[in-house]
């Protein structure tokens, strides 16, 4: 049986193999999917868990569930030979192995992409996994609880201030969504005040979100403005040592909560330790109907899709005349190349991807959102029902649905869960502090010391026992000669 390896469990990896699964014939090919991590996650859902509207493990997809015929290695996949179809695999436990197959497809995705900025690496984090949305969402409501217990000042400030870097869809909806959930946390803490929070977006084009209409972006910067949030455009970010916000117009902002979200790259660990070819950005060079290869040539049994491949858009939409890296195209690539990889196994001509974007929908908190659709455009509660209703359905599996409808019903009529878990990330500390354990040896006691001549004779047990055996007979001769 021919061996498909597929490299990630994203989007593109999850749907490639969920695909195959239903277009394989029984015994036409041995599928394996490598990830390190045992779920895929739904990133449009990722601003909404950082605002606590949706329950973290109800955004995520877990394969060994939704997988029935694919196997399963948590691991990672650090280096691909395919001039002998060779990839190396290093499991999360255990020693790296090499593992051969017939045919690849790299749908590793993409990481965060920084700048050699001073302190971003060490203060900043990032929004392209769900712990990293958990864990905004605890720093943010933990801060709240430290900065009502301090006076006013810079301190108090700081924990209450949160400075997201990159206007895009991303960094839009996570922004608004915080400073919603901000809001409907200084209701809870009669010590702080809705003007006791700041909320500062660092944007280095002239404009936000370039997806939708220059209109609507304006429209969206109006709307955060009546919220209390600040957008700096045309404004970069030039240091975060200790937490201090360096802006090129010579401003700082005092921040305990830096989310980057300026852009995105090619998974490095893959395309690097690969010899795949690379285009200049970095991703893997990708035909249209998604074989690795250029339009001269074609690389063998080698497959890309989603992030991590440079596909061209047929559509003419694309920037630099590729899909964007965004969800839209690699679940639609992802259904495509497994339809494509099966028709190449049977002998079939594989099918191009062209995909035009109808439109696009983002929530900017409870109650509002923009969609826009060529000159249609939507704002407020329509338009957050419809990004709500476009999510929940493009969210895999009706048992992932039906766990975000119900969550997002309960919380029509509950509100949003407003509790903090940041202790989780150390939940040894409440045992560690009060366990009992055993105490330190205590050094042996010294048995007094014996007199110098007792001590010398107690060394010699022979002469100790002659002495005492002729000291009796001379007490004997003695008592005789009395008598």
């Amino acid at each position: 049986m021919p061996k498909i390896l597929i490299v990630g469990g994203g989007y593109a990896g999850f749907y490639t193999a969920w695909k195959l699964e239903k277009h394989l014939r029984k015994g036409e090919a041995e599928v394996t999917i490598v990830d390190p991590l045992p779920y895929m996650t739904y990133q449009p859902f990722l601003p909404e868990v950082a605002a606590g509207s949706i329950e973290a493990r109800h955004s995520v997809v877990a394969l060994r569930r939704h997988l029935k015929k694919t196997t399963v290695v948590a691991a990672k996949v650090t280096g691909i030979n395919h001039a002998n179809k060779v990839a190396t695999i290093t499991p999360i436990a255990g020693d790296p192995y090499e593992f051969e197959y017939d045919q690849i497809v790299v749908t590793a995705g993409a990481v965060s992409r920084t700048f050699p900025i001073p302190g971003i690496a060490d203060n900043a984090i990032g929004l392209k996994t769900i712990e990293e949305a958990v864990a905004i969402r605890d720093r943010l409501m933990s801060n709240f609880d430290k900065a009502s217990v301090l006076p006013p000042g810079p301190e108090r400030d700081r924990l209450l201030t949160v400075v997201v870097v990159g206007g895009g869809f991303a960094g839009i909806e996570v922004f608004a969504e915080l400073r919603s959930l901000a809001s409907s946390l200084v209701k809870s803490y009669p010590q702080l005040t809705f003007d006791d929070t700041h909320f500062h977006l660092i944007e280095a084009m002239g404009r936000i979100m370039p997806e939708v209409s220059l209109k609507t972006s304006e429209w969206v910067l109006k709307d955060l403005a009546k919220r209390g949030a600040y957008v700096h455009l045309d404004t970069q970010v030039t240091g975060a040592v200790d937490g201090n916000i360096e802006l090129s117009t010579g401003e700082t902002i005092p921040s305990d909560l830096i989310i980057w979200t300026a852009g995105v790259m090619a998974n490095p660990t893959v395309v690097r330790g690969g010899d795949l070819p690379i285009e200049e950005r970095g991703r893997i060079r990708t035909r249209a109907d998604l074989r690795v290869g250029s339009d001269e040539e074609i690389v063998e049994g080698a497959w890309a899709a989603g992030d991590v491949s440079a596909v061209p858009d047929l559509s003419g939409g694309g920037v630099g005349g590729y899909c964007v890296p965004n969800a839209q195209h690699a679940v639609r690539q992802a259904k495509l190349l497994a339809k494509n990889l099966v028709a190449v196994l049977r002998g079939e001509v594989p099918r191009e991807y062209f995909h035009k974007n109808l439109g696009a929908v983002a929530g900017l908190g409870l109650y509002n959102g923009v969609f826009q659709s060529g000159n249609l455009a939507l704002k407020g509660i329509i338009a957050w029902v419809a990004h709500r209703g476009y999510h929940g359905l493009a969210m895999p599996t009706w048992e992932r649905k039906w766990r975000v409808l119900w969550g997002w019903w309960n919380n029509l009529w509950l509100r949003r869960d407003l509790v903090n878990l940041s202790t989780v990330q150390s939940p040894r500390y409440v045992f560690e502090e009060f366990a009992a354990r055993p105490r330190p040896p205590q050094p042996a006691a010294t048995p007094p010391a014996e007199p110098r001549e007792q001590g010398k004779r107690a060394d010699q047990p022979a002469k100790v026992t002659a002495d005492k055996a002729a000291a009796e007979k001379a007490t004997a001769e003695k008592a005789t000669v009395t008598r």
